[in-house]
């Protein structure tokens, strides 16, 4: 998919999530929940400090809002979400990776 190259990095991703959620299947009652419940989390991205294992940060961006105890991210080095463990220090990528919907159902 091409985006515009003078898009913001937080539009860059909402138009990423916008084309997942265009393609996303919807065969089923559950599906249309999923999908549902999905696109009522999603928020404005913002940019978030997330915690990797061995002590390593990055900075990513929040796609979907806290549910208290997970949320997804988008690793922009990497060009893929994540879904992450909130904890007191933070967000923590817990190697859950790959489309944000993906993600998203993993909880």
């Amino acid at each position: 998919m091409m985006l515009d190259p003078d898009l913001s990095i937080a539009d860059r991703i909402e138009a990423l999530v916008a084309t997942e959620v265009s393609g996303a299947p919807i065969a089923t009652p559950s599906d249309r929940a999923l999908l549902k419940a999905f696109c009522t989390a999603c928020i404005r991205p913002f940019a978030t400090t997330v915690n990797f294992s061995g002590g390593i940060t990055q900075r990513c961006w929040t796609v979907t809002r806290t549910d208290g105890a997970y949320r997804v991210v988008f690793l922009p080095l990497a060009g893929y979400f994540a879904l992450c463990v909130e904890s007191d220090f933070g967000p923590l990528d817990i190697g859950v990776h790959g489309p944000a919907l993906g993600c998203f159902a993993s909880v």
